[in-house]
């Protein structure tokens, strides 16, 4: 059985075509000739010896999970912390290194979705917030409110990208246009 990871899961989001390129034609992206992901690699290692403990006690968390491994059939990533709040759910925290500028990116959505559903399934526990920190704003915490709905679009989009590879099917490109000008694949993609 094919196993995503977050990242993947939101490439398929953004256009399903990162899926047939990498799974199907088997392309990498390279993407470690980025900055910004390989010193937000970095920056969980960093995150490690400088845990903020106010974070925690301000969301109201019971008990901490830290670098959690998660695997599910179709799904596995590894949460920077799981949280079990004093209500009895659950949350994901994540790190990002980025500055906090009023807006939570979808991709930043969607991998707390993924997230969610990684958390409800191994700790059978409901999952209704995620928070993100942002590192380059002083710590800056965020509260993601995550639905049902958010979580089914996750799963639904796992279906999808196993029938790209399964079926070895060109998928429709995103009726964004503008996300075509920085992708890895423009120079081979068919528009």
């Amino acid at each position: 059985m094919q196993s995503f990871y977050p990242s993947q899961v939101i490439e398929y989001l953004y256009c399903p075509r990162y899926t047939y390129f990498e799974y199907v034609l088997r392309i990498p992206q390279n993407e470690e000739k980025f900055y910004k992901v390989m010193r937000g690699r970095e920056l969980h290692d960093e995150k490690l010896e400088r845990n903020k403990e106010y974070l925690r006690k301000k969301i109201g968390v019971k008990q901490k999970f830290t670098d959690q491994y998660l695997g599910i059939e179709g799904l596995r990533g590894k949460v920077d912390e799981v949280l079990q709040l004093k209500d009895g759910t659950y949350a994901p925290l994540d790190y990002k290194f980025a500055v906090w500028k009023d807006k939570i990116y979808d991709t930043y959505r969607q991998q707390l979705y993924c997230y969610a559903v990684l958390i409800e399934e191994t700790f059978k526990a409901k999952v209704e917030k995620g928070f993100l920190v942002y590192t380059r704003s002083k710590h800056k915490l965020v509260e993601v409110k995550i639905d049902d709905t958010a979580k089914a679009e996750i799963k639904n989009s796992m279906a999808k990208m196993l029938l790209i590879i399964e079926g070895n099917t060109f998928p429709k490109a995103t009726k964004f246009k503008k996300r075509c000008v920085n992708c890895t694949y423009r120079n081979i993609c068919v528009k």
